[in-house]
């Protein structure tokens, strides 16, 4: 009985985690410019793989969850590592900002005309 339980709440991660993913996806071709998609593609990768590792642990031997409790750990910790270098990477390209609020505070990147307010 508690078996099929732990079943239908690993079921219920994994779609979690799939519907989560597929909504970042849908939105990054919306989003106007490299660093708003950049930081959806983050927050994906981490409200999204982990809820399926959560249900593998959940299911797993003890080899499986202490392999998926690794790669939950290196997730959390390259994440944010690999989407700054990214930013960077952009910020000093000059790729310019492109939604309606874009606010450079350093004032060194270009801004697409008629996109900012004026204060």
């Amino acid at each position: 009985m508690m078996g099929s339980w732990l079943l239908w709440i690993a079921d219920g991660l994994v779609l979690l985690g799939l519907f989560i993913m597929t909504v970042v996806v849908i939105g990054l071709f919306r989003m106007p410019d490299i660093y708003i998609q950049l930081h959806a593609a983050s927050k994906a990768v981490v409200l999204g793989v982990i809820p399926i590792l959560l249900s593998i642990i959940l299911l797993g031997d003890v080899g499986i969850t202490i392999r998926a409790i690794l790669i939950g750990c290196f997730i959390l910790l390259t994440t944010p590592v690999s989407a700054h270098a990214i930013g960077r990477a952009a910020f000093l390209t000059r790729e310019p900002m492109k939604g309606p609020d874009a606010l450079d505070e350093s004032g060194q990147l270009a801004h697409v005309p008629g996109s900012t307010r004026e204060s």
